[in-house]
C-alpha cells in the first residue's frame, strides 16, 4: 500500500475513535442509555445502523458472486427483502412498545427465566462476532501484510474499544460514517469497474452460462434452505436492538422499509461488481475477490478510500454484534444466573454495565479463539441458521399471540428441533450422506411444527 492509501485509512480510524468515545460519560452512568441509546434512536439512525451492521460478511459474498454469478443475490438478497418485509409490517412496533432490553430479555418476560436462558445460549452464537472478525484480520493480513494473529487482536481491539465506554451510542454514531463509507467505496468500484470493461450488459455475455443461472448449478434444495434461513431476519438480535431503542412504533417499521431499498442497492452494487471480477481477473483466491478486484481497476488513492469503505463493512458489524453478545453474556446469561430476582431495576441499574462490560472481555476472547478455527462465514451462517433457527423461532413469534403454553411445551421448542437439526448435521459430516437427502433445517423445523400442533407434545419441565 502506498503511503497516501495508509493516510485515508488512518483518518478513518481517527474518526471512528472520535465518534465512538464523544460524549461517552453519558451512556456509562445509565443502564438504558447503555444498551438502548436511551429510547430515543431516530430515523437516520435507525437506517445508517441497520443497513451497515447487516453486512459484515462482505467478503464472503464477493467470494460466491465470483463462485456461483447472479445466485448470490437469490440467497443472500431477495429472500431477506421477504422477511424483512414482513418483520416491518407486523413485528418491528411490538418490539418498540414492548420496551423489552433483548430477545432473550423478551422470552423471559413471556415464558420464564428457564427459557430466556436457553435462548440466550442460542443468540450468543448467532451474535458471536468471530467470523466477522476473521473477515477482518484475513482483509488486513492481505493488505498490510502482517501476521494474522497480530491482524486479529488488532481488528477486534479497535472496534470493541469504543463500544466499552460509549455503549450504543458510540455503535449509532460510527455506523453512520461506516455506512456513508461502505456505499462510496462501492460505488466507486462498481464506476471503475465500467470504465474499464464496460457497461454490465457486456460482460453478461463473457460469464460462464451458470454465473447467469438462479441456482449457479447447486441443488434446488440447496437453494431453498437459504431462503428459509432468512427466517434469521425474524430473530436477528440486531433487528430487535434497533426496534427496541427506535423513539416511536414508526420509527421501527419505516427504519426498516427504508432499510431494504438501501440493502437492494447495496446488494446490487456487490453482485454487479462480483460479476465484473469474474471476468477482469485471473484465477485467484475467491475470498479476496473484491480487494483484487480492487487492485486492479482503481488508481492508489481511490483504492484507499474503497479499501477503507471494505474496513467500514466489517467493522460496522463487529462492534455491533460484539455489543450484543456482551449483552446476552452479561446481562442475559450471567446476571441471570447469578440473580434470580431480576425483576428488581434497582439492582440491574447498579450492577448492568459492569456485567456487559465484562461480557465484552469475555466474548472477545471466545470470538478470537474461534476466528482461528472457523470455516467460510457463509457454511457458518448456513451451519448455524439450519441449527438455531427452528429452536428459536415459533417461540418468539409465539409471545406476540394471546395464546397461552406451558412452559414445559415452550421449553419444548426451544430444544428439541435445535437437538433434531444438530444429530442430523453431525451424522451427515461422519457419513457423508445427508439422511433421506434433506438439510438439516428441514426436519429441525418440522419437529418445531409438530410439537406445537401436537396436544400432548412432549413437556420439558427444567429444574
Amino acid at each position: 500500500m502506498p503511503p497516501i492509501e495508509f493516510l485515508v485509512v488512518g483518518l478513518y480510524l481517527a474518526a471512528l475513535l472520535y465518534l465512538g468515545l464523544k460524549n461517552s460519560s453519558k451512556s456509562s452512568g445509565n443502564s438504558r442509555d447503555f444498551i438502548l441509546a436511551g429510547r430515543r434512536l431516530s430515523l437516520p439512525g435507525f437506517v445508517a445502523t441497520l443497513v451497515a451492521t447487516w453486512y459484515g460478511g462482505i467478503l464472503g459474498v464477493g467470494e460466491n458472486t465470483y463462485l456461483y454469478g447472479i445466485q448470490t443475490w437469490f440467497i443472500f438478497g431477495l429472500p431477506y427483502y421477504v422477511f424483512g418485509l414482513l418483520f416491518a409490517m407486523f413485528i418491528a412496533r411490538r418490539i418498540q412498545a414492548a420496551d423489552r432490553l433483548s430477545i432473550p430479555d423478551h422470552i423471559h418476560h413471556h415464558f420464564g427465566r428457564k427459557a430466556g436462558l436457553i435462548s440466550a445460549f442460542y443468540i450468543l452464537f448467532m451474535a458471536s462476532p468471530a467470523p466477522y472478525i476473521l473477515s477482518i484480520g484475513i482483509l488486513l493480513q492481505f493488505t498490510l501484510q502482517i501476521p494474522l494473529g497480530p491482524a486479529l487482536l488488532l481488528a477486534s481491539g479497535f472496534s470493541l474499544f469504543y463500544v466499552w465506554f460509549g455503549g450504543f451510542k458510540a455503535v449509532i454514531r460510527t455506523d453512520v460514517l461506516q455506512f456513508i463509507l461502505m456505499f462510496c467505496g462501492f460505488i466507486l468500484l462498481f464506476v471503475f469497474s465500467w470504465i474499464e470493461a464496460g457497461p454490465p450488459t457486456i460482460i453478461f455475455s463473457k460469464l460462464p452460462e451458470m454465473h447467469l443461472h438462479p441456482g449457479g448449478g447447486l441443488p434446488a434444495q440447496y437453494i431453498l434452505v437459504w431462503f428459509f434461513i432468512a427466517l434469521w431476519t425474524f430473530v436477528d438480535p440486531g433487528f430487535f436492538q434497533r426496534c427496541a431503542a427506535a423513539r416511536d412504533g414508526n420509527t421501527a417499521k419505516n427504519g426498516i422499509l427504508i432499510s431494504l431499498g438501501f440493502w437492494f442497492i447495496f446488494d446490487l452494487l456487490t453482485l454487479f461488481t462480483g460479476l465484473y471480477a469474474k471476468v477482469l481477473l485471473s484465477p485467484g483466491p475467491a475470498l479476496f475477490t473484491f480487494p483484487r478486484l480492487g487492485a486492479e481497476v482503481l488508481p492508489p488513492l481511490v483504492y484507499g478510500i474503497f479499501l477503507t469503505g471494505l474496513l467500514a463493512t466489517i467493522m460496522s458489524t463487529i462492534d455491533s454484534l460484539g455489543f450484543i453478545s456482551a449483552i446476552t453474556f452479561g446481562r442475559d446469561i450471567l446476571w441471570r444466573v447469578k440473580s434470580k430476582n431480576g425483576s428488581k431495576k434497582t439492582d440491574w441499574d447498579l450492577q448492568s454495565i459492569k456485567y456487559i462490560r465484562a461480557g465484552l472481555v469475555v466474548m472477545a476472547l471466545i470470538a478470537l479463539v474461534l476466528a482461528y478455527s472457523l470455516p467460510s462465514v457463509i457454511q457458518l451462517w448456513y451451519t448455524l441458521g439450519s441449527i438455531l433457527i427452528p429452536g428459536l423461532l415459533l417461540p418468539f413469534l409465539l409471545t406476540f399471540t394471546k395464546k397461552s403454553f406451558t412452559t414445559g411445551k415452550i421449553n419444548a421448542l426451544l430444544i428439541w428441533p435445535p437437538l433434531i437439526a444438530a444429530g442430523w448435521f453431525t451424522a451427515a459430516q461422519i457419513t457423508g450422506v445427508k439422511f433421506l437427502g434433506l438439510e438439516p433445517f428441514y426436519p429441525g423445523m418440522v419437529t418445531s411444527l409438530l410439537i406445537l400442533l401436537w396436544r400432548k407434545s412432549p413437556n420439558i419441565n427444567l429444574k
